[in-house]
């Protein structure tokens, strides 16, 4: 893992446009082993779940809530991924969850306009004081259905979602009207780049139609101020006990299930229900 630290002017990007890129937080080695791992984990596969997009696809992804003693783990515990969320987030945070996109060739399908906030408000957290850092594992373009942003969205505070297919997308009114006046990025990315996004960041991305794979691990913190005030199926603040980066070669390939079951606990076996929930609450 190369060693970050975000300069002023990343956070300054970050503060105004609700994102920032930071090429090669994972070098070659270590992403070719997070994907062949990723791609070989039967625990990882038999726990991944899939969500209608309302285009006639459906995304598939794992997800799971504590970082553990495999690679996924040590890259969400690692001194640089979590040193650039403290960064941006202003002090201690905690690993809410991280979660693994599998966007395969020709059938991964499409994510619709959402804010993560719009999802984890409902979890009891108070403020949008949350950043998620999405690492590509594969190569990300527009003709495999990268991540697509609204340049600045964030400041529009959270905004309502409702139910598009299995997803809860953002209402769209505003999401029209707001690309009437801010800029659509489409975000391509090498593998092993990190995008860090803020909660309230609206983003999507389109159905993969190619024929390359796009998988990508997100890791999401939130500010250990920010503790939510009720219990849900994400976690309140768990102390996160940071590693040094030589930790991620270190676990190779370890994967789910690789030590007695006891990582594979951490998997979420039923999917998340904070987008599901949204037709009920908005």
């Amino acid at each position: 893992m190369n060693s970050n630290q975000l300069t002023e002017s990343q956070l300054k990007a970050y503060a105004e446009d609700g994102y920032v890129l930071v090429p090669g937080m994972l070098d070659p080695k270590e992403v070719g082993m997070l994907g062949r791992t990723a791609r070989e984990d039967r625990v990882l596969d038999q726990h991944s779940f899939g969500r209608a997009d309302g285009e006639g696809g459906t995304v598939r992804l794992s997800l799971w809530n504590h970082p553990t003693e495999t690679i996924y783990g040590m890259i969400a515990r690692s001194e640089s991924l979590v040193g650039c969320a403290e960064q941006i987030l202003g002090g201690e945070v905690y690993h809410y969850h991280s979660k693994m996109i599998m966007k395969d060739a020709k059938i991964g399908g499409a994510w619709a306009w959402h804010q993560d906030y719009g999802y984890w408000y409902q979890n009891g957290i108070l403020f949008p004081d949350l950043t998620s850092a999405s690492i590509a594992v594969d190569k990300a373009t527009k003709e495999n259905g990268c991540l697509q942003v609204i340049r600045g969205s964030h400041k529009m505070g959270r905004v309502d979602h409702v139910l598009t297919g299995d997803q809860a997308g953002a209402d769209m009114e505003r999401v029209t009207k707001c690309l009437e006046r801010l800029e659509l990025v489409h975000v391509e990315m090498e593998p092993g780049d990190a995008l860090f996004f803020h909660a309230n960041l609206l983003h999507r991305s389109d159905q993969n139609k190619s024929e390359q794979p796009r998988w990508s691990m997100i890791c999401c913190y939130n500010a250990a101020r920010n503790d939510p005030y009720k219990e849900s199926h994400h976690p309140r603040y768990t102390p996160l006990q940071k590693v040094a980066d030589a930790e991620v070669l270190k676990a190779g390939t370890k994967r789910f299930g690789d030590n007695s079951d006891s990582d594979a606990a951490w998997l979420v076996a039923e999917k998340d229900t904070s987008a599901t929930s949204l037709d009920k609450q908005a």
